[in-house]
């Protein structure tokens, strides 16, 4: 399914929610184990219809659900699954328990900005303000924690202009790039298609750093991964289909604490510029 089928499913999967009845009979079931992106999600049971109108689990309800996945795979928001899955999947209580408007806002603020960067637009069947205000009736975001600074220190991947792609570059230029960019990082990416015909990008393998600067060893493999999430459209054009690709990959993190990444260099044995550049990098002077 190509981006521009994805945002036609999506919005056609949430149109009927508002016209659903809260009132109306219902049942509980179990959630399915083949409906991935609501498992552990605190509870077992769902009720059905959801709140989408959905009442069939097989026809309707675990394959719609899929459609949610590109979205929450990127990590946009930590309360996106919650989110979703009470419109999906909601908890089986005496009553719906929709989310709050408080929780529609934090998520679309965060999430909004990573459809757009996939030539999407928030649904406007999630228009926020469809939503309770009352905090004690619906479902809220959690407590900022005490160590979200600690977070805020770390670079994030966010949407960009691609990045250029320099297949056979010159020795001067890979040094030039080490030297104008805050880091350098070698990465397998692969490109596999699902059965679904949508592509899975991944980064295969350790991370290994050449100039690491800003990026934490911990956590840049999950960084790129994220990346690549984000910025499907670039992700289509960078990375070759059909096997892995070792690569060169500068960037810098900007002042708002996001990084972009510069250039990508694959990294084939004919061409050994980047072999000779990341040998003399240690020595080299800017």
């Amino acid at each position: 399914m190509d981006l521009f089928s994805f945002t036609l499913t999506l919005l056609v999967l949430l149109a009927p929610a508002w016209g659903f009845d809260l009132g109306q009979s219902t049942r509980c079931v179990p959630i399915p184990h083949q409906m991935s992106v609501c498992q552990d999600v605190g509870y077992s049971e769902m009720r059905l219809p959801n709140l989408l109108g959905h009442s069939s689990l097989e026809g309707e309800v675990v394959p719609r659900s899929e459609d949610w996945r590109p979205l929450l795979q990127t990590g946009c928001h930590p309360q996106a699954q919650a989110f979703l899955c009470s419109l999906i999947a909601p908890v089986c209580l005496d009553a719906f328990i929709q989310p709050c408007r408080s929780l529609c806002v934090a998520v679309r603020d965060s999430c909004a900005p990573v459809l757009a960067c996939q030539g999407q637009v928030w649904p406007e069947a999630l228009d926020c303000d469809r939503f309770p205000t009352q905090e004690d009736m619906c479902l809220t975001p959690h407590p900022k924690h005490s160590n979200s600074h600690l977070a805020k220190a770390l670079p994030k991947p966010a949407c960009q202009a691609c990045p250029s792609v320099e297949e056979h570059p010159s020795l001067k230029t890979v040094l030039d790039a080490l030297c104008q960019d805050d880091f350098a990082v070698t990465a397998k990416l692969s490109r596999r298609r699902l059965p679904s015909g949508e592509p899975e990008f991944e980064v295969e393998g350790r991370v290994e750093f050449i100039r690491q600067g800003p990026l934490l060893p911990y956590d840049t493999q999950h960084l790129l991964q994220q990346w690549l999430l984000i910025n499907l459209p670039c992700a289509n054009i960078l990375v070759r289909p059909g096997r892995v690709q070792l690569y060169l990959l500068t960037g810098a993190v900007q002042s708002d604490g996001t990084l972009a990444l510069t250039r990508l260099f694959p990294w084939h044995r004919k061409n050994n510029s980047i072999t000779v550049a990341a040998r003399k990098w240690k020595h080299h002077r800017c």
